[in-house]
């Protein structure tokens, strides 16, 4: 069950959520009087979604060299103002990733589509996923450890940037294809549900003109073999965020190597879990990858 969705924020979970210190948040709320929250019975500070957006707008302003004592006498439409300004002038990621924050607490899918289509302008789908997607899934992981966000906000969020990285995935198999020497195999392992970073390898991969058969989640080894039916030259590719568990890892992939490699095949893996892997111990035609960005650079 998802958890409750809060319209209310404790002072920590401003903090979690801009990276301003609570600290700096009182002083910033005592002396310049920027936010007036709320108070409960017992005396403690709420906040609601306009003091977040407010708070995220005068910390990018404050980063971008304003002086804290000047921001404070700015109404709020002139603080939105001045960083619409410097937004178009300087392209700020940083920005960006606010928003989409703002999008998600407000489950906002209008808010999302149109900085998500500003981005669009300036700049090519790889940019905007290593650039902001990542640092900004990154940051929702954070807020989801302490309890920031629920479920709920994570999986809206998470589902709308899968949404772009499937239209840029159909846009690039549109186009012919160019490449023949590999085909690349796809899959997450049994249990392994984390499939944002390899649907984007699947993009990057097809963008470059390879076949790619993308077979997605939780996948047994033996469902793999099949594929050897089909086709050859195959690169399996497979990231571990989850799965297999630490302790189960080197036998996980003692099994891929029995079942799936031969002359004419290589096996690519990446993922945090990848990473626990002893690189010396593996057969020449495994390749482990420490990023999604190393294993493009390889194509």
């Amino acid at each position: 069950m998802l958890n409750k969705v809060n319209t209310t924020f404790s002072i920590k979970d401003l903090e979690n959520l801009s990276g301003v210190k609570a600290h700096t948040i009182r002083i910033w709320e005592k002396r310049y009087e920027v936010f007036q929250p709320l108070r409960t019975d017992t005396n403690i500070r709420i906040y609601d979604l306009k003091s977040l957006q407010k708070l995220l707008n005068i910390n990018f302003l404050h980063q971008y060299g304003y002086k804290i004592s000047k921001i404070s006498t700015y109404a709020e439409d002139e603080i939105t103002s001045m960083v619409r300004t410097i937004v178009s002038e300087k392209n700020a990621k940083n920005h960006a990733i606010n928003t989409f924050k703002i999008a998600m607490m407000n489950f906002d899918y209008q808010l999302f589509v149109k900085t998500y289509d500003w981005l669009t302008q300036e700049k090519t789908f790889r940019q905007i996923f290593v650039e902001v997607f990542i640092p900004f899934m990154e940051e929702i992981g954070h807020l989801w450890q302490t309890d920031t966000i629920s479920p709920a906000h994570e999986h809206f969020v998470c589902h709308l940037i899968r949404q772009k990285i499937i239209l840029n995935i159909h846009n690039a198999q549109l186009k012919e294809r160019t490449q023949f020497d590999k085909t690349f195999v796809l899959s997450l392992p049994l249990n392994e549900i984390h499939d944002l970073g390899l649907l984007y390898l699947n993009y990057e991969i097809a963008n470059q003109g390879y076949q790619v058969v993308y077979l997605g989640e939780s996948l047994p080894i033996e469902n793999l073999k099949d594929l050897k039916k089909h086709f050859s030259n195959i690169i399996f590719v497979c990231y571990f965020t989850v799965q297999p568990v630490l302790d189960d890892i080197d036998e996980y992939v003692a099994k891929m190597t029995e079942q799936l490699l031969d002359d004419e095949s290589e096996i690519w893996l990446l993922g945090r879990l990848a990473n626990s892997l002893d690189k010396n111990t593996l057969s020449s035609k495994i390749t482990v990858f420490d990023s999604a960005l190393e294993l493009i650079q390889k194509l």
